[in-house]
């Protein structure tokens, strides 16, 4: 088939505004990776209207997607990792352009995985792994039990893509494979919690026992990225924390993992007077010892 498309993406490298051009073949047991198609053409541009354009094909029975997207589109799903199937696409895809060796320093840097970018990815993960026990744990407590499953499924994700961050790798479609490997101990929580013949309420219960060692141990190394912002400043109001651009992407969860911070005495409160008596600004500063 990639010779019918040859032309299209051709066309698409003779503009100098294209960096790279890959092609990703379906593969009979990992059909899900091209979203079943035959072939996914990914294109990578500085610039577009879109940051993603997407087009589909279909010539004798088979059926091709054409994904022309932009740089910072592709560096923003690298960050938050919420298109597993890039990983997959830069790693094994058939380099058919590359324009001064774009695509080569791009698989290098994702092999090598900056330390800084490596802190903030580990911090979006453990933000989105606070919320989602917390939200776990307040069902549970509740009585609200498949609820409560539920968020701890999630939860244990985001605790197993934050154990393959921390030890260098870029969390892919398998990460369950990839835990298994590099941290069998949480791979075990999640076996035991699917498969468990102990009643729901049971399992949860063990699970937060044990889950909490292994989300406290994590606590300093994956927040440092946070709390090195937040030492900019003396302290912060948390409007002031959503303006700052180095935290846009934890906004959704920074409220709640404030507060566990809070609790964990890495972060502490600072009351200011209003003009309301009794009535004090919220705002929030990193403990001198941290």
């Amino acid at each position: 088939m990639e010779d019918i498309l040859r032309p299209i993406y051709q066309e698409r490298a003779s503009q100098t505004n294209t960096l790279g051009v890959l092609i990703i073949d379906k593969k009979q047991n990992e059909m899900t990776v091209t979203d079943t198609f035959d072939t996914v053409m990914l294109i990578i541009v500085k610039e577009a209207e879109q940051p993603v354009f997407i087009k589909h094909y279909t010539y004798a029975e088979k059926k091709a997607a054409l994904h022309i997207v932009t740089e910072q589109q592709l560096r923003n799903w690298i960050l938050l990792g919420n298109n597993k199937r890039i990983f997959e696409w830069i790693y094994n895809g058939r380099v058919v352009f590359d324009r001064n060796e774009y695509i080569y320093q791009l698989k290098n840097e994702l092999k090598e995985f900056p330390v800084n970018e490596r802190k903030q990815k580990m911090a979006l993960e453990f933000a989105k792994l606070i919320k989602r026990y917390m939200d776990g744990k307040a069902f549970f407590e509740n009585k609200h039990y498949l609820d409560a499953y539920n968020d701890i499924v999630h939860s244990l994700h985001h605790l197993a893509r934050l154990a393959v961050i921390e030890n260098g790798f870029h969390p892919e479609v398998t990460v369950w494979s990839q835990v298994k490997q590099i941290e069998p101990e949480i791979y075990k929580l999640y076996v035991e919690l699917v498969n468990s013949d102990e009643p729901i309420e049971k399992r949860l219960e063990l699970l937060f026992l044990a889950s909490e060692f292994l989300i406290h141990s994590r606590m300093r190394t994956s927040t440092s990225y946070i709390l090195d912002v937040l030492k900019e400043k003396e302290a912060w109001t948390f409007n002031d924390l959503l303006e700052k651009e180095e935290l846009l992407i934890y906004a959704v969860d920074l409220g709640m993992l404030l507060e566990y911070l809070i609790d964990k005495h890495l972060i502490e409160v600072v009351n200011v007077s209003t003009k309301s008596p009794g009535v004090y600004h919220r705002y929030y500063k990193v403990l001198e010892k941290n």
